[in-house]
């Protein structure tokens, strides 16, 4: 399958932060996974030259100069100072958070793949900088749906190629059959979503990638899905995901030191002691009673519901759905 633009300068990025040498365009292109699919030498030239400006428009300070002394021949790398962020200081919550996410970004795939750029450049004579450490960055899957679900996608959205899915509103809600016209696939607030015409109900749909399934079935010829000039994916993508108004609010209890999550959404009230624990009481205004029932939910045993009774009742019926589904998948 062929490799997507995303992957390929990826890769790039990976194969130019490796090393402290300028690099060729020739060397890139016979060690950078996604260049050798090139029929010509112009169409190389062409997909390179456009690789290079939509990484400089990205911030990335791609940077040219002589391979050596006697080199006539441009060549290229990324000023590693310029691109790695400062020094961050962070409290502890701030520390978990970041450890959370770090634990999530694991793709083998695009592992595979970067190391394979680094050990064709270092077969062509490049010295590759290892000093840094690791510097394969992967995409975090469970926030972008699984990895080959996101390729599938990608290299649908390269085709102009229908795709058909199936796709879940929530964690709760049972699994749909979708057909869409992919225009692309962006990332908004730490979420990875698809944004396309959803030819079932013929209005543009967006999808976030983790309520998507695995299997993705490209359907129709190459060139058959057109995307409207000018389109603002991310755009669309908040105005689909932005927050309504507060309906109401909800009083909680959380056990002390746990669910950061609704901590965050609410206002700490009185201290509060429930069987052997202590915790305290929140007030959290509720803008999605569905989404807020989730969240709680999720916390287990260390955050209850005590008021309104009707929440309770919805956040009983999610955990004894997953109790029922978690008994079935062991039988």
């Amino acid at each position: 399958m062929a490799i997507s633009k995303v992957e390929r300068l990826v890769n790039l990025v990976i194969a130019l932060l490796s090393t402290r040498q300028f690099v060729t365009a020739e060397k890139i292109r016979a060690s950078v996974a996604g260049y050798s699919e090139c029929a010509s030498d112009e169409a190389f030239s062409r997909m390179f030259e456009r690789d290079k400006n939509e990484l400089r428009d990205l911030g990335v300070p791609l940077e040219t100069g002589r391979p050596s002394r006697s080199s006539t021949v441009e060549g290229y790398r990324i000023n590693r100072d310029a691109y790695e962020l400062p020094e961050i200081d962070l409290t502890r919550e701030e520390t978990a958070a970041v450890a959370v996410a770090a634990a999530l970004w694991e793709s083998p795939e695009l592992t595979a793949a970067a190391q394979g750029a680094v050990l064709k450049l270092r077969a062509a004579g490049i010295r590759v900088d290892t000093d840094g450490g690791d510097v394969v960055a992967p995409l975090p899957p469970r926030a972008r749906g699984s990895e080959p679900a996101l390729t599938a996608l990608l290299a649908a959205i390269d085709a102009r190629r229908a795709v058909r899915f199936t796709h879940r509103s929530s964690p709760t809600e049972p699994w749909s059959t979708r057909t869409v016209e992919p225009w692309g696939v962006v990332t908004v607030h730490g979420r990875w979503y698809l944004v396309g015409h959803d030819r079932d109900r013929d209005a543009v749909r967006t999808f976030r990638l983790s309520r998507i399934g695995d299997e993705i079935t490209a359907i129709g010829p190459e060139g058959a899905v057109q995307i409207p000039e000018g389109v603002d994916l991310r755009g669309r993508v908040l105005a689909a995901t932005s927050p309504a108004e507060v309906s109401g609010s909800a009083r909680l209890w959380v056990v002390d030191g746990r669910a950061w999550e609704l901590r965050r959404l609410g206002r700490s009230g009185a201290a509060r002691r429930i069987g052997e624990r202590d915790g305290v009481e929140l007030e959290v205004p509720v803008r999605s009673w569905e989404w807020i029932a989730r969240i709680v939910a999720g916390q287990g045993a260390d955050a209850l519901v005590l008021d309104p009774p009707e929440l309770r009742a919805e956040v009983h019926r999610i955990l004894e759905q997953a109790a029922t589904d978690a008994g079935e998948e062991e039988r």
